[in-house]
């Protein structure tokens, strides 16, 4: 079994683009690790995951999430096609980076109604929006 569970934080507004025959959602979440290091003080670490999300989850993604919502993904981990290994490249300044791509199976947004309403029109969502992959 290949499932990988992220509760984060957008870290852009999804970018929905024509692949082929199918539209495919984009848009990136930051996990946030913590942790008392050795020495008493406080540490955090952010990993930032590559989504994807193809068809009518990606169309609602599009639609109701925007940077800096929380949300829940689960989904399987794409493989850089030549290695089979998350994408791995040097950054400009020489240091190395690698990319967590996620393919989306079931995305839930986790603000609160209120928060949602606040800024979108739909006044009828309710707590937590879940929306599968078909």
């Amino acid at each position: 079994m290949h499932k990988v569970i992220l509760i984060g934080n957008l870290g852009s507004d999804p970018e929905q683009r024509e692949v082929g025959w199918k539209q495919a959602t984009h848009f990136s979440v930051a996990v946030n690790e913590r942790w008392t290091n050795s020495e008493g003080e406080r540490e955090t670490r952010t990993i930032w995951y590559r989504i994807i999300a193809w068809g009518k989850l990606g169309e609602v993604c599009t639609e109701h999430l925007q940077k800096g919502r929380k949300v829940y993904v689960e989904g399987r981990l794409v493989p850089d096609k030549d290695t089979g290994n998350p994408r791995a490249w040097l950054r400009d300044d020489g240091t190395p980076a690698a990319s967590y791509d996620l393919r989306a199976e079931s995305v839930e947004f986790l603000d609160s109604a209120s928060e949602r309403t606040s800024e979108m029109e739909d006044e009828s969502s309710p707590d937590a929006v879940a929306m599968n992959e078909e």
